[in-house]
């Protein structure tokens, strides 16, 4: 629906404004008309019995509701529905939290270059992007540590074999990407890595491109709807590839690592 054809109209929005609580699906939908065009007439529900008078006499089940034109159209996503506009299904899946965490990892990667005089192309700054990705990545699956080792126990082949190992799993990769971004004891960070990089990718390739498995990924914690397949099996083979990389520089290329 275009803007033009909603100019001069009006909607009666009915949403919960209460001392302790004020619906933000309320001010979502008043925003939306307006930004669309529309004139709102903002009915306020202040009281518990307010509201329950109001469902029981349009028979709804939820607030907020809006009317155009004398007409209910609903709550706030049926709203945008009517307006044309997509609504966002919570069990679709999305490959969008991890690129948001690739994306925010180059940025880290870039301002660390900036504040140590570090060019902007070499490896130093690759290496500190796969860093930087494996400590948000961790960060990402330890705010629920239980849920992130029950999906991780969907597929990997030594959670499978260890329990434990699934709850282990997001400190090891924790305290790999830290030592490797800070250059220290890369004697432990490199083989921690090629280890939990290297199961997680056979894991994940076994139950995807072997098995044809349709999962979830537990990469970025236990509450997203990632698909597991090529994006999941990306970080496992960053962590080997940082891993012999940085194995490589210490051990048999020394001084050209960080």
């Amino acid at each position: 629906m275009s803007d033009n054809s909603v100019k001069d109209r009006k909607a009666v929005l009915y949403r919960m404004v209460m001392p302790g609580h004020i619906c933000p699906y309320g001010l979502k939908a008043l925003h939306l008309l307006r930004r669309k065009g529309y004139e709102v007439d903002d009915r306020w529900i202040k009281t518990r019995e307010q509201q329950d008078a109001f469902k029981a006499e349009h028979d709804v089940k939820t607030t907020p509701q809006v009317f155009i034109d004398g007409k209910r159209i609903g709550g706030h996503d049926d709203l945008r529905r009517f307006l044309g506009l997509t609504v966002k299904d919570p069990n679709e899946t999305s490959y969008t939290p991890v690129l948001v965490v690739f994306a925010v990892a180059a940025l880290i990667a870039i301002v660390i270059n900036m504040l140590t005089a570090t060019a902007m192309v070499g490896t130093t700054t690759v290496e500190r992007f796969i860093s930087v990705t494996m400590i948000l990545l961790a960060m990402l699956k330890l705010q629920d540590v239980d849920r992130f080792a029950t999906m991780f126990l969907g597929y990997d082949l030594l959670a499978r074999k260890s329990v434990p190992y699934a709850y282990a799993y997001p400190f090891a990769q924790l305290g790999a990407g830290v030592l490797m971004l800070a250059g220290a004891l890369t004697w432990l960070s490199a083989p921690v890595a090629a280890f939990i990089g290297g199961i997680g990718a056979v894991s994940i390739y076994k139950a995807v491109y072997v098995e044809k498995r349709s999962l979830k990924c537990a990469c970025v914690g236990g509450g997203t709807n990632v698909p597991l397949g090529f994006v999941s099996l990306t970080e496992d083979l960053f962590m080997v590839a940082m891993a012999i990389w940085m194995g490589l520089n210490v051990w048999i290329l020394p001084g050209t690592s960080m």
